[in-house]
């Protein structure tokens, strides 16, 4: 089937709730993808962080394979063997005490606000239905009904209300304003330690430090949301230790499935997760034998390969490579590690734009905030890789800007 006729088809099925890029990807393999019509392209996107350990990982198939053969899924109404050896990795690499599994990275949000809310009523002596969580604006956690009654994004609010109370927003970076936002009813802060939909936002030096300082003075948990950041994307294994601003709370998801299957995780203190006893919460599919074999795998590969240092050192030399370019379309470059924001003006052109050239010239990525490219491979590309990747971007910018200039 051609790609023209394979869109018409999908846009006749499919609720119209996403905007792709226009490509119909059939393959993968390390950093590369190919289209229908078997053309090539690097991955600058890795599916938001989830194939960090590149398409198709042999160890991780591998892994898939064993583990399908013996069993998939029995629920949690049983014991198995493969939970208790993923959770013991987490809790050794976060430093956390108790965790709990469930597979996309919102149900891990939900799972962290319900742990945080029922701390803060039966630890905390919060009144009953009175327990506050502070978030941050712009910031991005997901999409079910609770979450997108803190979200400042218009567009993931519009008709879906009455919301969620219960929530109260400052800035993202601000520790005066973390600080001036707590009552005596405040249970957590949730926050992303970078946030990544808003366009990759890097806050001020010392801010995590502070914003821990500020959580242990006032007797309110520390919740990092690291879907997106976590498992060596940002060149740490999690961004909380660019500061060593050890959480309460740490939401995983995203690559913690090996770009194979949705595994996710909610870890964090004693004191707080003893409290979710039986009955309170729980997913059918959550810690299923066959993603935890394949996420124990990953959590393997990454320390065993180094990634976290990789991202750091090739992240670097992404960052350098890209302020080289002095485009008068770009106003700004930000990032750390394999996670970068290209911020275009847009008086001159949109992200959009820049990204279905990137497209056509064999490179993909997606925009968010119509201004912001991002540029988020596999962490397993090499330098070689990464240069070919950058070589098309400083291409398509080119000619975006001979274009405009002629117009």
């Amino acid at each position: 089937m051609s790609m023209k006729n394979y869109l018409k088809w999908e846009s006749q099925v499919c609720a119209p709730n996403y905007n792709p890029i226009p490509v119909v990807l059939c393959r993968g393999e390390g950093v590369w993808l190919w289209d229908l019509d078997d053309k090539k392209y690097i991955d600058m996107m890795s599916a938001y962080s989830a194939v960090s350990h590149g398409h198709c990982n042999p160890r991780l198939l591998k892994a898939l394979q064993e583990q399908a053969a013996m069993v998939c899924i029995t629920s949690r109404a049983y014991h198995t063997d493969r939970l208790a050896p993923l959770m013991q990795k987490l809790l050794d690499m976060s430093g956390m005490d108790l965790g709990l599994p469930m597979n996309t990275g919102a149900e891990a949000v939900e799972t962290a606000i319900k742990a945080a809310r029922r701390w803060g009523h039966e630890a905390k002596g919060i009144p009953e239905n009175q327990a506050e969580i502070i978030v941050c604006s712009q910031n991005f956690h997901g999409r079910t009904t609770t979450i997108i009654s803190f979200s400042s994004e218009p567009e993931y609010k519009r008709g879906f209300g009455a919301f969620t109370p219960g929530f109260v927003d400052i800035p993202f970076g601000d520790a005066d304003a973390l600080r001036k936002a707590i009552t005596p009813n405040t249970a957590a802060f949730l926050v992303e330690p970078m946030q990544g939909e808003a366009g990759i936002i890097i806050p001020p030096e010392g801010w995590m430090t502070e914003v821990r300082k500020i959580c242990t003075e006032n007797n309110v948990l520390l919740i990092f949301d690291e879907v997106q950041t976590g498992l060596g994307r940002t060149g740490k294994m999690f961004a909380f230790q660019h500061e060593n601003a050890i959480p309460d709370g740490l939401i995983l998801g995203k690559a913690l499935g090996g770009g194979i299957l949705p595994v996710s995780a909610f870890l964090g203190r004693r004191d707080m997760m003893e409290l979710l006893t039986p009955g309170s919460h729980g997913s059918t599919f959550g810690g299923n034998p066959l993603g935890c074999a394949v996420a124990l795998e990953g959590l393997k590969i990454l320390e065993e390969d180094d990634l976290a240092e990789k991202s750091r050192v090739m992240g670097e030399y992404m960052m350098n490579r890209l302020m080289s370019f002095d485009s008068p379309m770009v106003r700004d470059v930000r990032g750390k590690g394999l996670w970068v924001g290209v911020d275009f003006h847009p008086h001159i052109i949109s992200a959009r734009e820049v990204c279905e050239r990137f497209m056509e010239n064999g490179a993909l990525s997606k925009e968010t905030h119509d201004t912001v490219v991002r540029l988020a491979p596999p962490l397993t590309i090499t330098k070689e890789e990464l240069d070919y990747a950058l070589d098309i971007l400083e291409k398509t910018i080119r000619e975006l800007e001979a274009e405009k200039l002629a117009s």
